[in-house]
């Protein structure tokens, strides 16, 4: 697979557009969704090129509940702030709580009974 496929990408973009207004999903929550030729730094590379009218990306953060756009030639916490907007809560450090904010497609919510992960 080739993340500069349109095909590769609008697989991202489907699941993102589906995520509602104040939730969040993770990097590597949407490429283990997809599976096989995702990870979660070529979802990162993705929603980089997204077209924000049509795509919330915004909503997808790193997997300790932080955004991840330091880096890019945007506005210093306009993610953080998009998020604040829609109704997510940061703490001092910049982290959301992903047990509260954290949201899962149809049939890829986790089991109750499954041991929480240690990395989120």
């Amino acid at each position: 697979m080739n993340v500069d496929d349109k095909s590769y990408r609008e697989k991202v973009y489907k699941i993102v557009r589906e995520i509602p207004s104040g939730r969040v999903m993770t990097y590597g929550q949407i490429a283990d969704i997809l599976g096989e030729g995702y990870t979660a730094r070529t979802i990162g590379y993705v929603m980089h090129a997204a077209e924000t009218e049509n795509v919330p990306w915004q909503r997808v953060i790193n997997s300790q509940g932080a955004c991840s756009t330091s880096k890019l030639f945007l506005p210093y916490n306009v993610q953080q702030k998009m998020l604040e907007d829609e109704g997510v809560i940061f703490n001092e450090k910049g982290k959301c709580d992903l047990e509260k904010y954290r949201w899962f497609p149809e049939g890829y919510a986790p089991d109750a009974d499954e041991q929480p992960s240690l990395f989120g």
